[in-house]
Formats: structure tokens, C-alpha cells, sequence
């Protein structure tokens, strides 16, 4: 979005005709809207933001649910934004931690102000970009106690502040930034910045490991399946003994896994009754060791994240298939059985060998009535298909 787009958008009428419009739909129904409001007298460039902003909004309901229906978007401030269950949980811990007022450096679209806002905290959002501040501004609006300043992060003064939140940008609107010096503002800054005040980092879920320095306690945080950040947290907000944590958020619900380090790994053993497949999150923090032990599993291969066991156990961190054959992976033996089981649809899951699942369920001509699951993996060295149940939990 560039600055003549910005105006635009926030003349009130445009405000106004972007509040009466329905859900973003695709298709006829969006060519429909364009000529009706051709036909009303609006410009080609108000429909346009305007329009823009309705798919917008639509898209932000898996990250800001309701709240999304009020807010104003760029393509990179939704990217980057943090989910708003996130944001809260991470709110929550500045709260414990006795913070009032709070800087959020880098802020994009408000998204995490707005969070830390609501849950009391005195909050300056501070963010470079004039479109991306202004977008910050209306969408924190609602909140006395949150204000936005248009500045550089590295030329803030932060000697009124009680801690630090930072949310380095890694994009522009047309491209991402891989190298760590190139981030706004960089890894270096931010990490001589958690040397002057309790702080929280929001990074990629893939970062370089050796990057994370050893003071810091290393948060990933998993949200219905994926993983979607990593949280750095420094000083009074890092706990005692925590330098590994896996935070899995599912359904409404949230469950830690915590480590003073990385977990040594589990023993190797045979295929039993059952194989788990560790969240995201406890995968990336490596603590797959302590979670197979708590489920009294063993690994079946080296390096590959399948854990098996002979009890039935539910678990937040992992989910559960029930064993039903195993052969070797070859397509025509594999298609000839699916065939006789009549299954026709298919969860392929793969570690440990090199398959296009698309291309492999298009050469097994899947047809049927059942179900089942393909766990495509190794076995003492060897590729096999693993033909499983999905189990849910049993859980209250």
C-alpha cells in the first residue's frame, strides 16, 4: 500500500463503504460489487482500496477472528502480524512479570499492541513506516492506553519504558530478507537491546539455532498444527531454568512442554501398537527425547521425528496413529492393497524418504469407501508404508 492508497482508504467515506460491505467473495459476486459501484458514483481508485481491504479483513479472521471485521491491513502487516490468542499469551507474560509500560519496536500493524493494550499494559507501538504507522494508529484506536509513534526502532529512546517487545520486520511488500542484518531492525540490535531491558523477541520458527544466544529462553509456539513463531525472551522475562520451551495451542486450549536444554534422545526400538508424531513445536525446540519418555516410547530410526510404543496414551504434544500392516514402499504393491481395502481417502504423511504425496495418491488411484493413513518412513534403514488409523484423543 503506498501513501496516496493510505489517504484514500482513510477518507471517511471510503471507511464508511468498506463497513457496508459483506464478506469478501471471489468470482461473479465480486464483478457484481465492482459495477454496483461503479454504478453509485465511487471512484476506480476507492473501489480498489476498498475492495483490497475487504479481502483483507477476510483472510485476518484466522489470526484476529472477530476482531478483524474493524481493523485496516497492508500484505506485509498481515504476514507478519502475530495470531491474537498468540499476542495474548505473550501479554500475559509481561503481566507476571510486574511490566506497565511496554515498548513494542517494529510494531507493523498493531496486531500485538493491540493484545498487550487490552490486557492493561501501557503501550507505545513504534514503527518506521508512515502507511504501516497510520494502519497501526486506527487499528489501536480503541485503546487510551496505547499510543503510535512513526520512527526507527534503532533511534528510540527507551529510558521510559519498563521492557521491550520486538517483532524485527523480515519482508517488504515484495520480498523476504533471509540474512538477519537485514531485518528491520537487525538481530544484532535487538540483542544488544536485551541487554538494557527485559525483552521478547518474535522471530521465524526456523531460525538459525546457533544464532539464539545462551541467555535467552527459546519459545516455539505452535497454533492449531503449525508452527508459527519463536519467541526469544531475555532478563526478568526469561524463567528460571527454561531455555527450551514447546507451547502448543490447539482448540482453544494451551499446553508447554519445558526443558533447562535440548532433550537427549529417546532409545531406538521396534515398531509397536502405536507410532506418535510430535507437534511442530516440540520437533523445533528438540525435546522430542522427554516427550517419547513420558509416553514410554522409543524412536524406530535415527534422526527421523516417529515414535513408537505399545501403550495408548493421549498426549497435547503429539497425536496418535494405530498400526494396522506394514510393507515396503513399492507403488504397485501399495496400490494393489489400498484397492483390496477399499480406501479412498488417504492422509499421506512422509519423514525420512523423498516422495511427492500429490503425485504418489495420483499413481494409487484411490477408490472406495474407507479411510486410513500412510506413514511413509524408515525402518532399520529401510523405506517402508505404514498403513494407520488417526486416533483422537480421549481427552476431557
Amino acid at each position: 500500500m503506498n501513501r496516496e492508497d493510505l489517504v484514500e482508504l482513510l477518507n471517511p467515506e471510503s471507511i464508511d463503504l468498506l463497513e457496508s460491505l459483506p464478506d469478501w467473495q471471489s468470482g461473479s459476486d465480486v464483478v457484481r460489487t465492482v459495477s454496483r459501484l461503479r454504478a453509485a458514483g465511487h471512484s476506480a481508485e476507492r473501489i480498489a482500496v476498498v475492495l483490497s481491504q475487504a479481502k483483507l479483513r477476510k483472510r485476518a479472521k484466522a489470526k484476529f477472528g472477530e476482531f478483524a471485521g474493524r481493523m485496516l491491513f497492508t500484505e506485509a502487516g498481515l504476514e507478519q502480524a502475530t495470531r491474537l490468542s498468540v499476542a495474548a499469551i505473550h501479554a500475559k507474560r509481561f503481566l507476571d512479570a510486574k511490566v506497565s509500560r511496554l515498548a513494542d519496536l517494529g510494531s507493523g500493524i498493531g496486531g500485538d499492541s493491540m493484545a498487550f493494550a487490552a490486557l492493561g499494559l501501557e503501550v507505545t507501538a513504534i514503527e518506521q513506516d508512515e502507511v504501516t504507522a497510520a494502519i497501526a494508529t486506527y487499528n489501536l484506536a480503541p485503546w487510551p492506553n496505547a499510543r503510535v509513534l512513526c520512527e526507527r526502532a534503532e533511534e528510540a529512546s527507551i529510558r521510559d519504558f519498563d521492557a521491550l517487545w520486538l517483532d524485527p520486520a523480515r519482508r517488504s511488500e515484495s520480498r523476504r530478507f533471509s540474512d538477519p542484518e537485514q531485518w528491520s531492525p537487525s538481530l544484532e540490535f535487538v540483542f544488544e537491546l536485551s541487554k538494557q531491558l527485559p525483552t521478547g523477541v518474535k522471530l521465524a520458527p526456523g531460525l538459525d539455532r546457533d544464532l539464539i544466544p545462551d541467555d535467552a529462553e527459546a519459545q516455539w509456539i505452535s497454533a492449531e498444527g503449525t508452527v508459527v513463531e519463536l519467541v526469544l525472551w531475555f532478563g526478568e522475562l526469561a524463567r528460571d531454568r527454561v531455555r527450551r520451551s514447546a507451547l502448543v495451542i490447539r482448540d482453544g486450549r494451551s499446553n508447554e512442554l519445558t526443558s533447562s536444554g535440548d532433550s537427549e534422545d529417546a532409545e531406538l526400538g521396534d515398531l509397536g501398537t502405536y507410532l506418535y508424531e510430535p507437534d511442530g513445536a516440540v520437533i523445533r525446540a528438540r525435546l522430542i527425547g522427554d516427550l517419547a519418555r513420558s509416553l514410554s516410547a522409543n524412536m524406530i530410526s535415527p534422526d527421523i521425528a516417529w515414535m513408537s510404543s505399545e501403550l495408548k496414551v493421549d498426549s497435547p504434544f503429539a497425536s496418535r496413529f494405530k498400526v494396522l500392516e506394514v510393507q515396503g514402499f513399492k507403488i504397485a504393491s501399495l496400490k494393489k492393497r489400498l484397492a483390496e481395502l477399499q480406501i479412498g481417502e488417504l492422509e499421506i504423511k512422509k519423514r525420512g524418504i523423498d516422495v511427492d504425496p500429490a503425485q504418489l495418491r495420483e499413481s494409487l488411484k484411490l477408490r472406495g469407501a474407507e479411510s486410513a493413513t500412510l506413514i511413509l518412513t524408515r525402518l532399520a534403514g529401510k523405506r517402508v508404508a505404514i498403513l494407520a488409523n488417526r486416533e483422537q484423543p480421549e481427552m476431557n
